[in-house]
């Protein structure tokens, strides 16, 4: 299996240089500390510094992003995620999916699965469309000034997918002010009873 994956990623073309990675027969295991198991989710926020100081997650997002074609984003996505996510497109307001729910969970990138928002920090703007203070990561979001449809505006993008998510504002209730105003076909929306389950267990502590 490992051979084979390796063969895949080899004759993707999606590397310049050929795949080295060492393929050997399974040794002796050892067992981490107990301090370095799940360590990403006793120490999110450590995990995270390392992760982008390390270059893991800047190669994952130059290297990785828009993995999947255009003829599969169209059969998974409906015509409004499309449109949103590729085209830049904006969904009508009060009549999208997450505008006025305020269940608790975190709202991800419905391509990628990257978590950009919380419910923590949403709030209703009376706007239309779902509106947060601040993204769970900013090292995960782009923007992009925007002078589109005669207006100046900063688009915001994810960096993992590059998609299309909405808008920031300086008219919000926090302390810099800020208004992410996002389509909700951008998004995908993942309980708190969900987390574990669906591998954001680190962001379970949010809602203790």
């Amino acid at each position: 299996m490992a051979e084979a994956s390796r063969n895949e990623l080899e004759s993707s073309g999606r590397f310049q240089k050929p795949v080295v990675t060492e393929i050997l027969p399974a040794g002796r295991f050892y067992t981490a500390e107990e301090k370095q198991q799940q360590y990403y989710k006793k120490n999110p926020f450590h995990y995270n510094i390392y992760k982008e100081g390390s270059g893991r997650a800047p190669f994952i997002r130059e290297n990785w992003k828009n993995r999947k074609s255009d003829e599969q984003l169209r059969q998974e996505l409906t015509s409004i995620q499309y449109d949103v996510t590729r085209n830049n497109a904006t969904e009508p307001p009060f009549r999208n999916e997450y505008w006025e729910q305020f269940e608790e969970g975190i709202y991800v990138d419905i391509i990628s699965g990257e978590p950009l928002f919380s419910s923590k920090d949403k709030y209703d703007a009376h706007c239309g469309w779902p509106s947060f203070t601040k993204p769970l990561r900013r090292t995960e979001l782009e923007e992009r000034f925007d002078t589109s449809h005669g207006m100046r505006r900063i688009e915001v993008r994810a960096k993992t997918s590059d998609s299309h998510l909405g808008h920031v504002f300086d008219d919000g209730p926090g302390p810099d002010r800020a208004r992410y105003c996002i389509n909700s076909a951008a998004l995908r929306f993942v309980p708190k009873e969900k987390l574990d389950e669906e591998g954001y267990g680190q962001f379970t502590r949010l809602f203790e």
